[in-house]
């Protein structure tokens, strides 16, 4: 399964989970650093997942599973 988990970096590169995590094995992990601030008001994890979940969300079986949501008209 994978999660996302908050942490911190510090300038040497050492990493501080900002939560206890337990995992049955290790595990391989993709870091992203981001900006100290948001740009523009809108967090920076926002804005590098729009277009995996637009790719994501604009398939048919999307449309399917939300269908029973839909009104008739």
């Amino acid at each position: 399964m994978i999660r996302t988990v908050e942490a911190v970096i510090d300038e040497h590169g050492n990493v501080r989970l900002l939560e206890r995590i337990h995992l049955q094995a290790a595990r391989l992990a993709l870091v992203t650093i981001l900006e100290e601030r948001p740009v523009s008001g809108v967090p920076e994890s926002a804005l590098l997942s729009e277009a995996v979940f637009a790719e994501d969300w604009n398939k048919p079986e999307e449309d399917e599973a939300w269908s029973h949501l839909q009104q008739v008209r």
